[in-house]
């Protein structure tokens, strides 16, 4: 780990607070004196019950989560957690087989990150997933496509006028499919858009997020339409998403 007073120019806003769950002691102490030194408010705790109470109490603004936990493991305190709670989650796993990033992905995390990670390259994961959460510059108007309307200012959306509930990934991805209503988005723009990074031939982190949106758009679903090579497009009659 880099020196933390090093850092201190580059520090984040004091009021971001992180919840790291993970049982490896050593390994805790050293990311919670990094990120402590780079500005983050750090709540570490080793138990995956104790982890849940906590991510439930809406302190956070984003959980660090490890997979293989006492009490508790990381996809079971996560499929709990998502049943109450949006709250952004990183997780960090020495577990890297493609069917683990796949079932954390699909059990709601917003990132997968695994063991061993450079600290900056964990900062940088951090900023993406808050800037993703915390939205872009709100916007006063509804963005509204065939029944699904989304309000980027209070991240917000219904279907049919029913509510819907996202993470915030998936939240971003809607808004931009449906602001892009009747075009075809390229992975590479959605991949750099979304993850702040290059798609790479084997990553299948995108079309997670966007299975888990058509699950919950329900029969609304078949709006998002895979084009082949490409990337996905949100169906419109008018062939672009309404402003209201």
């Amino acid at each position: 780990m880099a020196d933390p007073a090093s850092q201190a120019g580059q520090a984040a806003s004091p009021t971001t607070r992180l919840l790291l769950v993970d049982d490896d002691a050593e390994l805790c102490d050293l990311m919670r004196e990094y990120l402590v030194g780079r500005g983050f408010a750090v709540e570490a705790v080793r138990d995956g019950r104790l982890g849940l109470a906590r991510a439930l109490g809406g302190e956070h603004d984003l959980v660090l989560l490890d997979v293989m936990l006492p009490g508790l493991d990381g996809f079971e305190l996560l499929r709990q957690l998502r049943r109450r709670s949006a709250v952004p989650v990183i997780m960090l796993t020495a577990r890297t087989a493609p069917e683990d990033r796949v079932a954390g992905l699909d059990g709601g995390a917003d990132d997968y990150l695994p063991k061993p990670f450079g600290p900056e390259e964990l900062i940088a994961r951090i900023r993406a997933v808050l800037r993703r959460s915390g939205g872009l510059a709100a916007a006063p108007q509804a963005i509204e496509a065939l029944g699904v309307r989304l309000l980027p200012g209070r991240r917000e959306v219904t279907v049919d006028g029913n509510p819907l509930e996202t993470t915030s990934t998936e939240f971003d991805l809607l808004e931009l499919l449906v602001r892009s209503a009747g075009r075809a988005v390229s992975r590479r723009e959605l991949t750099a858009v979304l993850y702040q990074r290059q798609v790479t031939p084997f990553d299948r982190v995108l079309d997670v997020h966007v299975s888990h949106i058509r699950k919950k758009l329900g029969p609304r679903g078949d709006l998002i339409r895979t084009v082949r090579g490409v990337g996905y497009l949100f169906c419109a009659e008018a062939g672009g998403a309404a402003e209201r």
